[in-house]
């Protein structure tokens, strides 16, 4: 007998059947003997409903509140799931994050777990019940309901594996495993039957869209085996059959050294770049500028400085796509006098690539092998910023396709197999 967690978002729990047919699966695991503990989204388009209709209200609504809104979703989910599990025989019983006891800190709409209390989901699984738990949400020290942001459900579902225990968290989407890149961008995509969680870290960091970032850095940190699963296949396919499906995170194994050098394409369309032209080349330079815009919970990505000449340098760096209006005004109205800059420019219409892959550790000329076949599609690099197991380069991104499909080409990735 094993534990499971069980994680089903948005579009698996879009309509009944869905959710019919996801107490269906659930059921299955349980009667071949597991435990099984499953964490829900809200159904699909309901949270950007909640969101909607508090803006119609409070164009910047108060955050304490919004929480309460948002939350409601889920809610909705766990009651339904409860009910279709025990339409279905199948004893269950449902949990918000308050109730379940899902601690977070106070940053309300962002908000991180700090505990988990296992007492009454221990119970209940020994009692032989499915427990259903709302994703996406929990609890502060003084008892105000908060969220953790966007795919905050991933998060749930892999803490509730660590905490508990857990043999495995199976994250059901409605894509059946994480793919070379988007196949909607590239056809051949293949799906990966396994992937490191480094790079899988590093896919999701960068546009990946199959699993939230703070989820993946969970499940590094506490070492919950995840696997990646569709939640749209039929129900009722062997267990066996379900196991070998999708793509299996794991950690770095011996076997790795056999992979691809690249294992992977990731891409974000919603970049900006701004850069401070012709700032003094001093100690410090960068500290104030980075701190204004950090200090307005602004994310920095990529960052460039040039060569000083005669004393001045320039200083180029991105953002979200979203933040780029923001940036430019705190640094013309608050920076730029202050720090003697002759300008701010930007160009909020760039995006970034980039390949990823633990092979790169062992092999020279990767990076150099990227930029030629970018080179040779008449592509300009903009920016460069690597790690170890990544090269992301910064585009324009009207280029973003034609890259995506040169680089997935060039490194073998069309003819790699599932």
């Amino acid at each position: 007998m094993a534990l499971i967690v069980q994680k089903y978002g948005g579009t698996s729990v879009g309509s009944v059947e869905r959710i019919k047919n996801v107490a269906r699966r659930a059921i299955k695991w349980a009667d071949a003997g597991h435990q099984v503990v499953v964490v829900v989204s809200a159904m699909s388009g309901e949270t950007n409903r909640l969101i909607a209709m508090a803006r119609e209200i409070q164009p910047d609504p108060d955050p304490r509140e919004l929480d309460v809104v948002a939350s409601t979703g889920e809610q909705v989910s766990i009651g339904l799931l409860a009910m279709a599990l025990k339409a279905q025989g199948r004893e269950a019983r449902s949990y918000t994050g308050f109730q379940v006891g899902i601690r977070t800190n106070s940053a309300f709409t962002k908000a991180r777990i700090e505990s988990i209390d296992q007492t009454r989901m221990r119970a209940d699984l020994d009692a032989g019940m499915i427990v259903v738990v709302a994703g996406f949400q929990g609890v502060d020290d003084a008892g105000n309901i908060t969220t953790l942001g966007r795919g905050g459900s991933d998060t749930s579902g892999v803490a509730l594996a660590a905490a508990l225990g857990a043999d495995e968290c199976l994250i059901y989407t409605d894509v059946d495993g994480v793919y070379t890149t988007d196949p909607r961008v590239v056809p051949e995509a293949s799906k990966l039957s396994t992937i490191t969680f480094e790079e899988m870290l590093e896919m999701a960091s960068l546009g990946s869209k199959v699993l939230q970032t703070r989820s993946v850095e969970f499940a590094g940190k506490y070492r919950v085996r995840l696997r990646v699963l569709s939640s749209l296949t039929p129900w009722d396919i062997p267990l066996e059959q379900e196991m070998r499906s999708g793509t299996l995170i794991t950690f770095e194994e011996d076997q790795t050294m056999e992979r691809a050098v690249v294992s992977g394409i990731a891409f974000a369309r919603d970049e900006a770049k701004i850069t401070v032209v012709r700032v003094p080349d001093r100690p410090g330079i960068a500290y104030q500028i980075l701190s204004a815009v950090g200090g307005a919970n602004i994310d920095v990505d990529m960052i460039v400085q040039n060569q000083s000449v005669d004393g001045y340098t320039d200083f180029s760096f991105t953002v979200g796509r979203g933040d780029y209006a923001r940036t430019l005004d705190i640094l013309k109205t608050s920076i730029q006098a202050h720090i003697g800059a002759k300008d701010i420019i930007g160009d909020p219409k760039a995006c970034k690539v980039s390949i990823v892959g633990v092979g790169m550790r062992s092999h020279a000329g990767v990076a150099s092998k990227m930029f030629r076949t970018l080179s040779e599609e008449g592509i300009n690099i903009q920016m460069i910023s690597t790690s170890e197991i990544k090269v992301s380069v910064l585009i324009e991104e009207k280029y973003l396709e034609l890259a995506v499909r040169a680089l997935h080409k060039a490194f073998d990735l069309d003819a790699q197999a599932s």
